[in-house]
């Protein structure tokens, strides 16, 4: 039994914790009050496939939740990246592997630099969201992708077990690129209009509109010498079938009014294509769009 603590324990990080805990890993969960109360009290509601469970495991606010971990998860929302890795240093044990689970493609090598310490990047294929305190639902989907970086094979091991789909690649970053690319195509649509991918896909000019945003994307990652697979516009146009119910992450922040990730999405397009002087006017309105989104509800509003 291996132990294993997950540092932001949201969508993500409920679902991967939850699949570990039905494996019999000792999972200890570090998140939100609502949560840690939900968990001590009955277990995680754990959503998948049409059925429901209670999952017993640990589950605590601070981020001692580390300490003797072998494997930590860390879900945390870009923006809190330096301040989480700082508040978890203390409690990290020397042998800790450490698993960044996070939007983006800089999160890991953030990370690093706070801990002082190797940090595997981990692409995450998953479709899940919290309907409740203490309470994820998982809508598909569910492999990741990890980077060759030391102890990656032992954590995929045990990810594997659990029946976590997870592959070590050289690929990882081009992964992650691509990644990125389907999230800067979905997620700002998505949140600046609250609807899922399928309704996004059939308005007429929104895939066209979706292939221009990713050709931007393209040229600034060409730029940094990334080659971005051939198929991504039809892995893009293919995801408005697969998952055509499924809002983004973005859009959830949004309906919550919760800080969005978006200046590590399109966000990020834009600044990396300005370092790189490639124009990406496209990603540029839709991170405008959602900031001005999120403005609404975390200033306060005159009359």
């Amino acid at each position: 039994m291996a132990k294993i603590a997950v540092m932001g324990a949201g969508a993500v990080g409920c679902y991967y914790g939850g699949m570990l805990a039905l494996a019999g890993e000792a999972v200890t969960l570090i998140g939100r009050p609502g949560l840690v109360a939900q968990v001590r009290r009955e277990g995680l509601i754990f959503e998948k496939g049409g059925e429901t469970r209670l999952l017993p495991m640990a589950a605590t606010e601070g981020p001692e939740g580390v300490a003797g971990a072998e494997i930590v998860l860390f879900c945390v929302k870009s923006a809190d990246t330096e301040a989480a890795g700082q508040a978890m240093l203390p409690h990290l044990a020397p042998g800790a592997v450490v698993l960044s689970l996070q939007n983006g493609i800089s999160n890991a090598e953030r990370l690093s630099a706070v801990l002082g310490r190797p940090v595997i990047p981990a692409v995450v294929y998953v479709a899940s969201q919290m309907g409740g305190a203490g309470h994820v639902v998982h809508h598909g989907r569910g492999e990741l992708v990890l980077g060759e970086e030391p102890g990656a094979d032992g954590a995929a091991a045990v990810l594997n077990a659990a029946g976590i789909g997870t592959e070590v690649s050289a690929g990882a970053a081009v992964a992650m690129w691509t990644k990125l690319v389907i999230n800067c195509a979905f997620n700002a649509l998505s949140a600046s209009t609250l609807q899922p991918y399928g309704r996004i896909g059939a308005e007429p000019g929104a895939l066209e509109t979706m292939r221009a945003i990713v050709a931007e994307c393209r040229a600034v990652a060409g730029a940094e010498g990334i080659a971005l697979p051939d198929t991504l516009e039809a892995q893009v146009e293919a995801i408005t079938r697969s998952m055509a119910g499924q809002i983004s992450s973005t859009a959830q922040d949004v309906t919550l009014r919760k800080p969005t990730e978006i200046a590590f999405l399109n966000g990020e397009i834009v600044a990396r294509g300005d370092r790189a002087g490639v124009p990406v006017p496209l990603n540029r309105a839709l991170s405008v769009i959602v900031r001005l989104i999120e403005a609404r509800y975390r200033e306060p509003q005159t009359s």
